[in-house]
């Protein structure tokens, strides 16, 4: 952190727009601000996490997919410490909720010269862009509404025009020092005038993004790349802003973030699979275990770990060090991380963690009576350093906890397979002491020593006969944590055939 950073408190937004469903591009957008907030906390003068809600656009914003973006948030545990539900100095939160506001602002803009109506029509627009682009000239707005007369304006109006209200860029280059990628200049050309109200009066995202910016006082814009061509105007505006009395005249330092791409060197869209946050949550992935995993996409905290804990981030987050190279996702290397995370937990926080997915799956009540609830407690370190999500332990652990009138063999065990069954089902019967060590000792006694046989032959069939599968947790715990009969009835009914 340099040190104008660390004297500076930070005010930093995180504000989507309730659109369709959460996606990780959207989440790794919220960490990083997050973790610049939290770290400024405990390290700068101060640092605030604002949680804002961009619901201007009512043909595509919906209430389902507002719950939808808390719901997330609270599922990934980010606090904030302004927005919905928390309030605070600059509330409303919801864009929806702050129109008059928008329109008393672009009303200001107007009335000091720094916008103006603009008549064009889509068609004429279009036509203008397409003579640009044949003589080789950039397209974008030209300028022919900038200086209209009284009598031009009467002609539009009674032609029954509508006006956009249309920003006034100034004529010079407008360079920035980006927090991620370093100085950039945009040349006047390219960055032409641009509407910050629609016909129909409604407001723009040119216009109320930049407002809430200015009137929430946020310090630090870190938002993803492809917002990057916005920043100039965003910038020329705050300065217009401040000199119609809306925000401190501080212009926000900007950071743009390198794209998340899919299959394909694709950037990630929010309609790809492997896109939709809450998809990751039902898969069984840990909030914790996603976030360290979207935290390595432009970021790392050292050059030789990849496993981490959110404390951890926010112990050492520095946006400079943000790689602006696009990063690329990678659906295996996040299981692992999250496997990783897994493994992480006490096995007591594994088991509150996995009860809603055995629930989900029938095997366990809600709540857990005290037998299943002890079962689980003895069950869960024989599969904690095999599991990579939760949605594994019904498969895992599902053969402890099924009634016996419903439990069946997943996996298909040949006639060979059965009479080293039978073989074990003889040796176990003779066991006096059901535990793991006698078990043990029975087993390898008749199938290793007594058949000859490798301890993959010789342990798989049984393994199948007692969980029914042939991928399960340590065998001879798992016949102990089963019981003498449960286990002894599973072996005769593979063994029934040969004996």
């Amino acid at each position: 952190m340099t040190d104008a950073l660390r004297d500076q408190a930070v005010r930093v937004r995180f504000c989507p727009s309730p659109t369709g469903s959460p996606h990780v591009g959207l989440a790794r957008t919220a960490l990083f601000n997050w973790a610049f907030a939290r770290h400024h906390q405990l390290y700068g003068a101060g640092g605030t996490f604002v949680f804002r809600i961009e619901d201007t656009d009512a043909a595509r914003d919906s209430e389902e997919s507002y719950e939808t973006l808390l719901e997330v948030m609270r599922w990934l545990g980010f606090t904030w410490d302004e927005g919905p539900e928390v309030g605070g100095p600059h509330a409303p939160y919801r864009q929806s909720q702050r129109m008059e506001l928008y329109a008393d602002v672009a009303r200001r803009l107007h009335e000091a010269g720094r916008a103006y109506h603009c008549y064009c029509s889509t068609e004429e627009l279009e036509e203008r862009n397409a003579a640009a682009r044949a003589a080789g000239r950039a397209p974008g707005y030209d300028g022919h509404c900038r200086e209209l007369d009284e009598s031009q304006v009467a002609a539009y109006t009674a032609e029954g025009r509508k006006p956009v209200l249309r920003f006034r860029m100034p004529d010079v280059a407008i360079t920035f020092d980006d927090l991620v990628r370093g100085e950039i200049t945009f040349q006047p050309e390219n960055v032409p005038d641009f509407a910050l109200v629609r016909a129909n009066g409604h407001p723009l995202y040119t216009l109320v993004n930049p407002v809430d910016d200015a009137s929430m006082e946020i310090t630090h814009v870190l938002r993803g790349e492809d917002l990057l061509s916005s920043t100039p105007r965003q910038i020329a505006l705050y300065d217009a802003l401040a000199e119609v009395g809306v925000g401190t005249g501080t212009v926000p330092r900007f950071g743009h973030l390198p794209y998340v791409m899919g299959q394909g060197n694709k950037k990630l869209s929010k309609r790809d699979p492997e896109a939709n946050l809450l998809g990751y949550r039902d898969a069984g992935f840990l909030p914790e275990g996603l976030l360290n995993y979207l935290a390595l996409l432009g970021w790392a905290i050292a050059d030789d770990r990849d496993v981490f804990s959110m404390a951890e981030m926010v112990e050492v987050f520095d946006i400079a060090r943000v790689n602006p190279n696009p990063a690329r996702f990678d659906l295996k290397k996040a299981e692992a991380i999250n496997g990783s995370q897994l493994r992480l937990l006490a096995t007591s926080e594994l088991a509150v963690r996995i009860t809603p997915y055995l629930q989900s799956a029938g095997l366990i009540a809600d709540p857990p009576t005290t037998e299943q609830a002890a079962l689980l407690d003895a069950a869960v370190p024989l599969v904690h350093e095999r599991m990579n999500k939760l949605t594994e332990a019904p498969e895992l652990l599902g053969f402890l906890l099924v009634d016996e009138d419903e439990f069946a063999l997943v996996d298909a065990i040949d006639e060979d397979g059965r009479a080293v069954v039978a073989a074990a089902l003889a040796a176990l019967e003779a066991v006096d002491t059901w535990a793991t060590e006698a078990i043990d000792e029975a087993l390898r006694a008749a199938l290793i020593e007594g058949l000859g046989l490798k301890p993959r032959l010789a342990f798989g069939p049984v393994r199948v006969a007692i969980t029914g599968r042939r991928i399960s947790p340590p065998l001879f715990e798992s016949l102990e944590l089963l019981g003498r009969d449960r286990a002894l009835g599973r072996l005769r009914a593979v063994a029934a055939p040969v004996r």
